[in-house]
């Protein structure tokens, strides 16, 4: 497919929303933009800051966004408990899930089963709590014996909170929480243990490229476009972190850049890094998008489960041979 260009010369208004503020993990998103890979593709992509990778999903079903960066997991979520207003998911950009608890790591909670009468705090939407479910049925937990507080805190005061005594476990992303304790002073490598979906729940997916399945049958062009573009931008942003948070900090002059470049080399070494990405980052397997329906659905009581293609449509990708791979898993196109 070509350019989604309306009229000759003209480029097509996209609104993104994104999972959170401007960071390091989204940085292939605003190197794309800056090297010119949506104006080729025919798009002119206006980005909107977020509040979590699993809010996002809601704000696209909302409407008023074209395409954002969304949680697959909530996505099939959603689609379980019967809605049918979702977005869809046309490129999965991590491969492994990024969620994790992270505890002391001289602390005694050294597995999941630890996690029994112990308290824990999220933010409200985080993606790793709302799939807390999920890790317990997985690692055989009973989640009524673990408390959870709600805070709106940042990390940088969540984490060293927690390292106080004040909690016994804060969800988040693994990287995220590496960094963000980077920034509060803390040697993330040291003081903290994570307890990661990817090793004890590694069948979920993390961060998707979503449309809106209006705009979907509106511009199917677009999202071809959409999609080549994102995977030029994670090809590069792999051969030049440095220069991928620079396109952050263009956008947000403020950000700490050393905890940025952190929170993305770690992304693309753990979520994007792994073997699946010999055939290219984009996209997921059906049977893995059954076996996160039916944990969802077995997890929060769903009669609904639903099918990969109710989820996931990876008819919009470029050809393997075009996809964006990682540094030693096979080479980049």
């Amino acid at each position: 497919m070509g350019p989604a260009i309306a009229r000759q010369g003209e480029l097509l208004p996209l609104r993104f929303i994104l999972n959170t503020f401007y960071s390091g993990p989204q940085a292939w998103f605003f190197l794309a933009a800056d090297n010119g890979h949506f104006a080729a593709e025919g798009l002119e992509v206006a980005f909107t800051e977020g509040s979590s990778l699993a809010r996002a999903v809601e704000t696209l079903a909302a409407g008023g966004f074209e395409a954002g960066y969304g949680d697959l997991n909530e996505l099939a979520r959603m689609r379980a408990e019967g809605r049918r207003d979702t977005p869809v998911a046309v490129m999965a950009i991590h491969n492994r899930p990024p969620y994790s608890i992270a505890v002391d790591a001289a602390g005694p909670i050294a597995c999941p089963a630890d996690l029994a009468g112990r308290r824990l705090v999220s933010h409200p939407q985080d993606a790793a709590m709302l799939l807390f479910p999920e890790f317990c049925r997985a690692t055989g937990l009973d989640p009524s014996t673990v408390s959870i507080d709600i805070s709106g805190a940042p990390h940088t005061e969540m984490v060293p909170e927690m390292l106080a005594g004040r909690w016994d476990g804060v969800f988040g992303f693994v990287n995220t929480l590496a960094a963000q304790a980077l920034e509060a002073g803390i040697e993330a490598g040291t003081r903290l243990r994570h307890l990661a979906w990817a090793e004890h729940a590694p069948a979920f997916g993390g961060g998707a490229l979503m449309v809106d399945r209006g705009f979907r049958e509106a511009h199917p062009g677009a999202v071809a476009g959409l999609c080549r573009a994102v995977s030029r931008g994670i090809a590069e942003a792999a051969a030049d972190p440095q220069e991928a948070i620079e396109a952050v900090a263009r956008r947000n002059p403020d950000i700490d850049r050393a905890a940025n470049l952190a929170r993305l080399e770690g992304t693309l070494a753990l979520e994007m890094g792994d073997a699946a990405a010999r055939d290219g980052l984009g996209d997921i397997a059906d049977a893995r998008l059954a076996e996160i329906a039916r944990l969802i659905a077995g997890a929060k009581g769903y009669a609904h489960c639903p099918a990969p293609a109710e989820v996931f449509d990876r008819s919009f990708l470029p050809p393997p041979s075009e996809r964006a791979r990682m540094p030693g898993s096979g080479g980049s196109p």
